[in-house]
């Protein structure tokens, strides 16, 4: 079988840390899509595009962040979201994309908000999938605080056992790929770092403010998140994905593909593509 989409490994240097980044992607015709995945998920969350027609032609681009994945850095202590977000730009250039729709879910939401407020002319669209715009969003980076342990390990161990009987639909199997998905001691940075831009990064201002088309998905469990009115006021876009929590990729993905192409497409009218 011919790959319908192409691996490669990146390295950059970003000021004291030396990262290596495991990427995918593709080239067409059509405008890009970049997707940053969530805490403990990983650049495959998005692979499955290529299976879907109403993409066929469109370029994409994923890759694994610093820690997780098969994408590797010498100094796991030193990410945060500044760092998250020049990977982001790194990969971005590399690929030539000028302009592209942007896709974050979780922590890839708020690395991408980071993003798009830096170089909003450069996004033609952006969907958060669950990522953070308040510190009400902390529900698995706040236990770094809430769950405080002696080390990385401990920790994480007990990060895992409590994911495992979370209430959202698919925890148990996101729990289940953690330890693969992971290294252990770039849990705790990339958590606090997380809870440091939600309580104090005004994120759903950033979010708002943006000039491009603006789509927040989430699950029916968490229709109960206090911004969705604010947010429909504001005329963003609105996905609430049945049976579903946190993950709609796992969960549902095959609304949150289409959910996905039909934004894409309402956008580019919107920008005259």
């Amino acid at each position: 079988m011919s790959p319908r989409f192409t691996e490669w490994r990146q390295p950059l240097q970003l000021g004291e840390v030396r990262l290596d980044i495991a990427a995918i992607g593709r080239t067409g015709h059509r405008a890009p899509v970049v997707f940053l995945h969530g805490f403990g998920s990983s650049k495959e969350d998005y692979a499955d595009l290529v299976q879907h027609p109403e993409f066929d032609g469109r370029p994409f681009l994923a890759w694994d962040a610093p820690g997780c994945g098969a994408s590797t850095l010498d100094r796991p202590e030193r990410i945060d979201l500044p760092l998250l977000v020049m990977t982001a730009r790194q990969l971005i250039d590399h690929q030539g994309f000028e302009r592209f729709h942007l896709v974050g879910h979780s922590m890839g939401g708020l690395t991408a908000l980071l993003l798009a407020h830096l170089y909003p002319e450069r996004v033609l669209s952006f969907t958060s999938i669950e990522g953070n715009l308040a510190p009400e969003d902390c529900f698995l980076s706040r236990q770094v605080y809430a769950h405080p342990a002696q080390s990385d390990e401990a920790f994480f161990a007990a990060f895992i056992e409590r994911t495992r009987h979370g209430r959202d639909v698919s925890s148990t199997f996101y729990a289940a790929t953690l330890r693969h998905r992971v290294r252990t001691e770039a849990v705790r940075p990339i958590f606090r770092s997380m809870v440091t831009h939600s309580d104090e990064g005004d994120l759903l201002g950033k979010f708002l403010a943006l000039p491009c088309p603006q789509h927040f998905m989430y699950g029916e469990q968490n229709r109960h998140l206090s911004y969705l009115g604010q947010l429909a006021q504001a005329g963003v876009r609105l996905t609430e994905i049945p049976h579903c929590g946190h993950f709609p990729m796992y969960s549902n993905p095959v609304l949150m593909w289409w959910a996905l192409a039909e934004f894409f497409g309402e956008s580019e009218r919107f920008a005259g593509i």
